[in-house]
């Protein structure tokens, strides 16, 4: 059965992005290119992504400076509320409100494939809150920033169901509970 998936890297303290919202930490890890939890292998599972405006200008700026390709071949959701520039050759929608309307579009885009949320962390939270986010996968590297954009800034319980090591990560696949508050013995 397909899923909706927030896939991403983070460093051990919580932050997919540096407050200049950069992901240079990432780019210098070691990783397996086919080890175990792989972005390609991951991939070859998507038939649809979702991510927010800020990883939008950040992909697009580094295929504006000539850095990478738009390297998602399936249909690709924005969450925006402006007017942005779009990719050539990118099937690209934009969208904004409530993810729920959007989530149905993406699952019947995705073709009985999975739903990617790429990011950024308040979106998987979204996701999370409206109850259509079914894992985490998170590939956890051994740096850390100190302040940044937090992973998923939620209250959530989670169930481990995978654990791998790619490289210099720690690879963890994790069920979503629901939301927890202060009472986490329920």
């Amino acid at each position: 059965m397909p899923k909706t998936v927030y896939y991403t890297a983070t460093t051990l303290d919580g932050y997919i992005a540096d407050p200049a919202d950069s992901l240079d930490w990432l780019f210098v890890q070691d990783i397996d290119a086919d080890g175990p939890m792989n972005h390609t292998a991951f991939l070859a599972g998507v038939g649809a992504i979702v991510m927010g405006a800020t990883t939008y200008e950040w992909i697009r700026a580094r295929i504006t400076a000539g850095v990478e390709k738009w390297g998602y071949p399936m249909p690709a959701v924005v969450f925006t509320h402006r007017d942005l520039p779009r990719v050539d050759g990118a099937d690209l929608r934009f969208a904004s409100g409530d993810v729920t309307a959007v989530h149905t579009d993406l699952v019947a885009a995705a073709g009985g494939k999975d739903v990617w949320v790429v990011g950024g962390g308040d979106l998987a939270g979204q996701f999370a809150d409206a109850g259509l986010l079914d894992e985490i996968v998170a590939a956890i590297a051994p740096v850390t920033l100190g302040a940044g954009r937090p992973v998923f800034p939620r209250r959530y319980g989670l169930r481990l169901t995978d654990l791998a090591r790619n490289g210099a990560f720690a690879c963890a696949r994790y069920a979503v509970l629901g939301p927890r508050t202060t009472d986490w013995a329920s």
